[in-house]
């Protein structure tokens, strides 16, 4: 099949291109580079069914293709909140372009949306039929209300135009080619740890995540989008093992034994959620799916991959 990946050269985007290149799809990677990175690509371009165009998904696209993965956004609080009103259009705007495209070539369209549509959730662990408690004013909005729109649209353009959509809800994530300056936590403490700086925690790190390596999101992505049974979501994909953000910086600081950083502690952002859970119960039972990969063993890989930018930045 020709797919369409939308934010391809991002974290995420950059591995679905490499596992639908493995299936022998012809890829098409669309970025306009704001957050993703060519190094991410850079292995790929040799393969002769890898395509990249620069394109920025606020404006319409004319192309063939018969499915699309709708990545594209700026997905850690450092960069939506660098141009919210961007953010907002990102989010929206590309949505109505691709869908627009998908209805058009009658494509199958899948939406990478978020667990931020939970807002700061009053249920935990949060289940696909909860409704979220989200600030509309706040400054995480732009992304939070930017992606629930999405959601809108998605839902709207499968009941008025019959279009094959699917949703999903993307929690916590952290794998090789992440950003090493994107805000987020685990990207965050890796590089405070293996440059000494001391690691901080906003707040007194009660609040609690739970973190999915990247491999595990890329397979229910690749079974949602292919998946036979009339199943189109929104669906939950996260792994549901929650850990404190203290217990993350000190299990970081276990990993790195030759770190001399120490924890500090600073005041917590406007709206950042105190518990953040996915109860992936929906995926197991439609997709047969569940993360496979322990915090530990996939720490490891991304420790080794961020000791090659350091050493590369020294």
């Amino acid at each position: 099949m020709k797919i369409l990946v939308t934010g391809g050269a991002g974290f995420v985007g950059s591995h679905l291109c490499k596992r639908l290149l493995k299936e022998d799809h012809e890829v098409i990677c669309l970025d306009n580079f704001f957050t993703g990175n060519k190094d991410n690509i850079l292995k790929l371009m040799d393969n002769k069914k890898f395509e990249v165009i620069r394109h920025d998904v606020t404006f319409p696209l004319y192309i063939e293709v018969d499915q699309i993965y709708n990545l594209a956004c700026p997905a850690s609080p450092v960069h939506y909140q660098f141009d919210p009103v961007q953010t907002t259009k990102v989010c929206v705007h590309g949505a109505i372009n691709m869908l627009g495209l998908a209805k058009r070539t009658k494509a199958k369209i899948l939406q990478a949306s978020t667990s931020e549509v939970y807002g700061d959730p009053e249920v935990h662990p949060q289940t696909e039929k909860y409704w979220g408690k989200v600030n509309p004013i706040g400054i995480r909005s732009c992304y939070d209300e930017g992606k629930r729109c999405a959601e809108t649209l998605f839902f709207d353009y499968y009941r008025q135009h019959k279009l094959d959509i699917r949703v999903i809800r993307i929690f916590n994530t952290y794998g090789p080619n992440m950003h090493p300056n994107d805000g987020r936590v685990i990207s965050n403490f890796i590089m405070q740890a293996l440059q000494n700086k001391n690691i901080t925690i906003y707040g007194d790190g009660s609040q609690t995540r739970s973190f999915q390596y990247v491999d595990d999101l890329i397979d229910i992505m690749m079974k949602m989008m292919n998946n036979k049974n009339g199943f189109i979501g929104p669906v939950n994909t996260g792994n549901p093992k929650e850990f404190t953000i203290k217990e993350l910086a000190e299990k970081v600081l276990e990993m790195i034994p030759e770190s001399k950083s120490k924890i500090i502690y600073e005041e917590l952002p406007q709206d950042d959620p105190k518990q953040r859970k996915p109860d992936i119960t929906l995926a197991k039972k439609e997709l047969g799916w569940e993360p496979t990969i322990p915090l530990e063993k996939g720490l490891k890989k991304t420790i080794a991959y961020f000791r090659k930018f350091v050493d590369v930045k020294k």
